[in-house]
């Protein structure tokens, strides 16, 4: 059977576009195509590479775990579920974990478990979910209407209710909206989709502190920014602010579907038996292999190695900005970066990933203006500076034409 782009639109529902590079392997940061054409990474499949492509940690823990058992539904446990369970809640603020298969569940799970805790404990008037313009959280349809981009949770009949939407960074726009009757306050540590915006400290302390008076609960989206992407294990642990319900994914399986909400026992005993569940949640296969990637990158030499590396994207990107004046800011932090194109550039951020693409180095976008780096946390330095020299070409490209 011949396999190229075009079969993608006879066969595949049309809510992609995706490009005419089929990548078929991949070693470390570099992919391949099915012309045999090499690319640097630096897109991660959207922050979710984080070893980079077959990882030999990663790469023995599936072989090992595909010998043993691949599926059991949750009418009973298994060994690497636990043993991954028991890593993330000695590793963070949480005491009990919940698995699933993506961000979006892990939020859905978050989400329902809120109103859970809020209707055992105050009723059912206490319902109100604050989140962030601009926010994301997922494809469901609770997460994206929670999610502060009416563009992807419009035109599909009513949303779900008691949903509002505050202004990331002002603090002052929480207040206005918080109240007795709000449950939660969803937001992430660092907003990805959303344009790569940093919290200040203090707004990130005044939302807890706004949670604690109105006795509301404070989830963290750590999709994108968890398991090692900003320097750290997870985001809150650099903010100095824990949050009741932590959700994370991405990452968290180096490339294979898993997610997972962490809380602590108070909070996660609201979920009773049969409130809530999934499939393939807590899947051996799974499970195994993120417990190589979570072991691999909880170590404080890879975490301190994010930072050197986030220092040489910045460096080389206000380089290439004094040469080609395209950027207004370098935003981010740790491994999740975003060039910001100034005024002359607006609305061309496809088109500089595009020119990337051409050059041989896969980047990604955030919104219409923002190019997005999520590489590997392992990537090689030499593969940096190898393929911002060929994203330099890109944006010669671009300013030239």
């Amino acid at each position: 059977m011949s396999v190229d782009r075009n079969l993608f639109d006879d066969v595949m529902v049309p809510n992609y576009s995706p490009s005419a590079v089929i990548p078929v392997r991949g070693k470390g940061s570099r992919v391949w195509d099915q012309q045999d054409r090499e690319y640097i990474d630096f897109a991660g499949g959207i922050a979710v590479n984080c070893l980079g492509h077959c990882h030999p940690a990663l790469m023995s823990a599936l072989k090992e775990q595909s010998e043993k058992i691949w599926h059991l539904s949750n009418v009973m446990t298994n060994e690497p579920a636990l043993r991954l369970a028991k890593k993330l809640v000695d590793n963070t603020f949480a005491d009990k974990v919940y698995f699933a298969n993506s961000g979006a569940e892990s939020n859905e799970a978050a989400l329902k478990l809120a109103r859970r805790w809020a209707l055992d404990n105050y009723g059912a008037e206490k319902s109100q979910i604050i989140a962030f313009k601009q926010g994301f959280h997922g494809r469901t349809f609770f997460t994206v209407t929670v999610g502060g981009q009416a563009a992807y949770s419009d035109g599909f009949g009513p949303k779900p209710g008691d949903i509002v939407h505050a202004e990331y960074n002002n603090l002052d726009s929480v207040k206005a909206l918080i109240s007795d009757k709000t449950c939660a306050v969803v937001m992430e540590p660092l907003q990805g989709e959303g344009g790569i915006v940093s919290p200040t400290d203090e707004f990130a302390k005044g939302v807890r502190e706004l949670c604690n008076e109105h006795n509301a609960l404070l989830v963290f989206d750590e999709v994108q920014t968890g398991v090692g992407r900003l320097g750290e294990l997870y985001a809150y642990m650099g903010l100095g602010v824990t949050p009741d319900i932590l959700t994370t994914a991405k990452a968290l399986g180096g490339g294979f579907p898993i997610g997972a909400m962490i809380t602590t026992d108070n909070i996660a005993k609201h979920l009773k038996i049969g409130t809530h569940g999934s499939t393939y949640g807590g899947n051996p296969l799974a499970c195994a292999v993120a417990e190589a990637a979570f072991d691999t990158v909880n170590n404080a030499e890879l975490l301190a190695g994010v930072q050197a590396k986030h220092e040489l994207y910045v460096n080389a990107l206000n380089k290439i900005n004094e040469k080609y004046n395209v950027f207004s800011e370098i935003r981010g932090k740790g491994l999740l970066i975003g060039a910001v194109l100034n005024d002359n550039y607006q609305g061309k951020a496809k088109d500089v990933l595009n020119a990337a693409m051409a050059e041989g180095v896969m980047t990604l976008v955030a919104g219409a203006s923002i190019v997005r780096f999520a590489p590997s946390l392992v990537i090689p330095d030499e593969d940096i500076v190898e393929g911002l020299a060929r994203f330099e070409r890109a944006i010669a490209t671009v300013t030239n034409s």
